[in-house]
């Protein structure tokens, strides 16, 4: 009889263990799919209000996945070999799994990209906020996602990066005439360049390495950036004195992922990144726009437990030692009537339905 029992029991136990090896084996099959990092490109440095965006994002997915996905986030263009235009180019061909990226960087491989780079086209709307979110959330913004996939990269969320606004080292810019003759850094993307051409300025495309040693010596007179997201970070009061708000185009952030590694992920863990996206565009917007919008932002950082240091962008501009200037509706209107031109030409290279898409979106929130 004992031995019987033996015998019993030690079959049992053999079906004990493959029972619990099918179980557990799809599982950890699943689990080695995964990769132990998965690398996140952002181009400007950690404490920019976009690599705080990326750190947020990479943040809440190891929290919701319990750490089954767990992202790096790679600032400062580190994975791009300083060329930051290469970024979609390595997403696609899968050499980065994530990037939080701005189109002005994708828009050479995707020119529908340069809509939010129209000048004066959104930023003179009645209410700019209202209309980049509508854009982002409506039709036009559809759009500018199908481009993107249609070139090869999943996009899962939306970020930004803020409106650009120019400081310079030579007086206050209140009129298109201010800019004549000012040297101003610039990315290199093709409208920019333009846009810069048309307000009678002389655009120089240069790094951020270079520009700021071209701030010291003088061979560059101003540049054009996001208050908050780079001005700030940046300490740009140690290169120049005056700031024009003049929000001339806007920096929307796309988050794209490489189609492969999308699919490698479970379906639930998709929605969890989906779920991260959205947080993270609210996040992204909410660090933009402090102490520019009716305090919205300010609450919402403040609920979550991430009020950055400064939060009044204005007063420190002036603080140290900045000359703020904020353009009147008339003076908008001067510099819009004066970059007409560029709209007009880029209008047709970006393509005419999606820039009457983006105005119908923009027309329906105000």
């Amino acid at each position: 009889m004992n031995g019987f029992l033996r015998w019993a029991w030690g079959v049992a136990c053999v079906c004990l263990l493959a029972a619990g090896l099918a179980a557990t084996g799809p599982v950890c099959a699943a689990a080695a799919e995964y990769k132990a990092e998965y690398k996140l490109s952002v181009v400007p440095g950690a404490t920019s209000g976009w690599g705080l965006t990326a750190a947020r994002f990479a943040e809440l997915v190891h929290e919701r996945t319990n750490g089954r996905i767990n992202i790096k986030v790679y600032p400062s263009s580190q994975l791009l070999a300083g060329k930051q235009t290469s970024e979609f180019l390595m997403l696609h061909n899968g050499a980065i799994d994530f990037a939080l990226a701005s189109p002005i960087n994708w828009s050479p491989q995707i020119k529908e990209l340069n809509l939010t780079a129209l000048p004066f086209f959104i930023g003179s709307q009645p209410n700019r906020y209202k209309a980049i979110d509508a854009i982002t959330a409506g039709k036009s913004g559809a759009m500018l996602v199908a481009a993107a996939e249609k070139k090869g990269v999943k996009i899962i969320g939306w970020g930004e990066n803020g409106f650009r606004e120019m400081t310079t080292s030579k007086g206050p810019i209140t009129s298109p005439e201010d800019m004549r003759g000012l040297k101003i850094r610039v990315v290199g993307s093709p409208i920019f360049i333009d846009t810069f051409r048309a307000l009678g300025a002389n655009p120089v495309n240069m790094n951020w390495g270079e520009a700021t040693t071209g701030f010291q010596q003088g061979v560059v007179d101003g540049q054009e950036n996001p208050t908050n997201g780079i001005n700030i970070p940046l300490k740009i009061w140690d290169y120049h004195k005056f700031h024009c708000d003049w929000h001339y185009v806007i920096d929307p952030l796309l988050l794209g992922v490489n189609p492969k590694v999308w699919k490698s992920f479970s379906p639930e863990d998709q929605k969890i990144l989906l779920s991260c996206a959205k947080e993270m565009e609210t996040y992204s917007k909410a660090l933009s726009r402090l102490g520019m919008d009716d305090g919205a932002s300010k609450a919402y950082l403040e609920k979550i437990g991430k009020l950055p240091e400064v939060t009044d962008p204005y007063a420190c501009l002036e603080q140290h030692g900045m000359t703020v200037t904020k353009l009147t509706p008339e003076q908008m209107a001067a510099f819009y009537k004066a970059t007409k031109p560029v709209r007009d030409d880029w209008t047709a290279k970006i393509g005419p339905d999606l820039v009457k898409a983006a105005e119908q979106d923009m027309a329906a929130a105000r």
